[in-house]
């Protein structure tokens, strides 16, 4: 079966939110024309504490876009986006909730962030996902959402080392881009793992 994965499309990944992501607003109406096309669509959303290790708030004298080491691991600093319980955590006005049916939350433990939606980034605590996914007899995923380059792109990978076949729509996602290309560089950093990169009208 064929699952529709839609990372993190909440309020402070929106271009006006805390951690704005250029034309995210623009998703919404291709993913909720992709909705339909599932019967299984799963949302993972950032649900971070308010101390949360990767906000850079937290660490005196740091600045958003720092790169700080916790427990031997590189620690990009970002604002303080995403915390539970809050309007910038709620999924998007207009998105097709109803449709989605289930929401994996992730970036729970505020001494290890989670980009991707299967783990934390140390793989030390997984949120269920891969496990809901197997239960449910899915073999292929479509992925959707942001940031292309961050939370897309590593929950890419993890499905794809868990064995699922995977999908990155690419007219369904948008970057962050903290530097050129990256973007592209995640492209191809999912094909060269053996994803495929496909367009919302080839789904």
């Amino acid at each position: 079966m064929k699952a529709l994965l839609i990372v993190d499309m909440q309020n402070d990944f929106m271009p006006q939110g805390a951690l704005g992501v250029a034309h995210a607003d623009e998703l919404i109406q291709v993913i909720n024309s992709l909705i339909p096309k599932f019967k299984l669509v799963i949302a993972s959303l950032d649900w971070h504490p308010e101390d949360h290790v990767s906000f850079a708030a937290n660490h005196r004298g740091k600045k958003v876009g720092e790169t700080i080491e916790v427990d031997g691991q590189e620690q990009i600093l970002w604002p303080i986006h995403c915390v539970k319980d809050t309007f910038g955590a709620q999924l998007v006005h207009g998105l097709n909730k109803e449709g989605i049916h289930k929401n994996i939350y992730k970036g729970v433990d505020k001494k290890i962030d989670s980009y991707s939606a299967f783990f934390d980034n140390r793989r030390l605590n997984e949120t269920g996902l891969g496990k809901y996914l197997k239960d449910h007899k899915v073999t292929d995923i479509y992925l959707a959402g942001v940031a292309t380059d961050y939370c897309v792109l590593y929950s890419a990978f993890d499905a794809i080392d868990l064995g699922f076949s995977v999908h990155l729509i690419t007219d369904a996602c948008k970057a962050i881009n903290l530097h050129p290309k990256d973007e592209e560089h995640a492209w191809e950093a999912i094909a060269a793992k053996g994803g495929s990169i496909v367009h919302s009208s080839d789904v």
